[in-house]
């Protein structure tokens, strides 16, 4: 059985750190190996910013898309020599967002986002590939889109699991009974008619479960610049320590919750499986990291998420009846229909309030699909604090100075909807 790797951006943002990825892989060089990895550094946040342009039609979509192109071949140019093969693989990959580059903007903007944005994972890839083969790790690349399939709901994928199990089983086994790695893309997938497609921001977590989980991995692995997981966003929170071990449940509960270590995604095809999840330290490799497994019988310190640009709706009903189940069933469609990810929800006899994440043109149009039987108050630029495992005086620490527009408790789950507070005034200690 293979284990799997997925190297987010932060470990690939620049020659230094992916000779640190490929001195890692040294260590693992006669294992059998799936390797995800995610654009580099900061990329997909500058290829959005290619989009908008080009969707706004500004005139300065192509001139950033050259930036783009050119951090990549400098960095290919700083790890290979020159006349390598990986640079006219490079220039094949940017062509492809080239040419959407060259059209009109397309009328529907997630289809041509994902278009675009994926030449951030495929420059990527290529790069490590041809780095790891130069270093004398034996190492294919796969095109992710050849073998994870999703619908056509573009920008935030769901899994066809029958499909995309047949192609791992076709396309991806006989690659892993040859010795060496098999490398491959984070985020990005196609549909049955080869439309690129994507399974939701930060989603390369999501992709190596999906290759774990079809491929009966041993176990997977997620290399960030953290020790493990953590109590706390340690650049929120004062004195988070490291959890050693934590049940699938927990991790499921803390990564939709906000957890930015892992993606919500990401633990419930290993659970189906009883596959361990390691998270370690890609600078301190040796580290023990945390291990997240079979449910675990154990007492949690507090655990705290903060989830930023937070939208609360409450809606009510225009004749002022009560908000009624015709009345949800009708917006849980409509939220169903556009995938807002709803994070707390909360109702009463004549109003019904969800905060969802940020999303102006989802929100919008949710909004305006609505509008006919619902009024709506909007509420943007909130926080999303949740605690599990709360205690009385944490939570009054994190109640200070504060706006509370929502408070729910759940079990040992709190959750606060709040105003955006200085940085000043945000140093409770998740452990105390």
């Amino acid at each position: 059985m293979a284990k799997m790797f997925k190297f987010g951006g932060s470990s690939l943002k620049d020659a230094a750190a992916i000779r640190n990825v490929a001195s890692i892989l040294q260590r693992y060089k006669t294992e059998n190996l799936v390797i995800v990895v995610s654009a580099l550094g900061k990329t997909t946040n500058a290829l959005e910013e290619v989009i908008m342009a080009h969707a706004k039609g500004d005139g300065t979509a192509q001139e950033r898309f050259a930036r783009i192109q050119e951090v990549h071949f400098s960095l290919a140019a700083e790890l290979l020599p020159e006349g390598h093969p990986v640079f006219s693989l490079l220039n094949d990959t940017f062509v492809e967002a080239q040419w959407v580059l060259e059209e009109p903007p397309h009328p529907n903007f997630d289809y041509m986002y994902d278009q675009i944005i994926c030449v951030g994972e495929l420059a990527s890839s290529r790069i490590v590939e041809a780095f790891l083969q130069h270093v004398g790790l034996e190492t294919v690349w796969l095109d992710a889109r050849e073998v994870i399939i999703t619908d056509d709901i573009h920008r935030e994928g769901w899994v066809n699991w029958e499909e995309t199990g047949k192609r791992m089983e076709a396309k991806v086994r006989p690659l892993m009974n040859q010795p060496g790695f098999v490398l491959t893309q984070g985020f990005i997938a196609s549909t049955l008619d080869n439309a690129t497609t994507t399974l939701g921001r930060e989603g390369s977590d999501y992709t190596t479960a999906i290759f774990t989980f079809c491929l009966n991995g041993e176990s997977m692995t997620i290399w960030k610049d953290v020790p493990g997981v953590l109590t706390g966003d340690p650049r929120m929170f004062a004195n988070v320590t490291k959890l050693d071990r934590l049940s699938y449940r927990e991790a499921i509960e803390m990564t939709y919750y906000g957890a930015k270590v892992i993606h919500p995604k990401t633990i419930k095809p290993l659970q189906n499986k009883s596959i361990p999840l390691y998270v370690k330290s890609f600078i301190d490799p040796d580290g023990d990291g945390t291990l997240i497994s079979s449910d675990i019988e154990d007492l949690y310190p507090p655990i705290v998420t903060l989830e930023q640009q937070q939208t609360l709706l409450s809606i009510s009903t225009r004749d002022f009846s009560f908000v009624a189940e015709h009345h949800l069933s009708l917006l849980f469609q409509k939220i169903a229909d556009l995938r807002l990810q709803v994070n707390i929800m909360q109702n009463s006899a004549i109003s019904f309030s969800i905060c969802v994440n940020h999303s102006p043109d989802k929100v919008d149009e949710f909004i305006a699909g609505i509008d006919k039987e619902f009024k709506v108050q909007r509420e943007d630029d909130l926080e999303l604090i949740t605690i599990r495992h709360a205690q009385s005086d944490l939570l009054d620490n994190l109640r200070k100075g504060k706006i509370i527009f929502l408070e729910e408790h759940i079990r040992d789950t709190v959750q606060f909807v709040v105003k955006e507070v200085p940085m000043m005034s945000r140093k409770p200690n998740p452990t105390s």
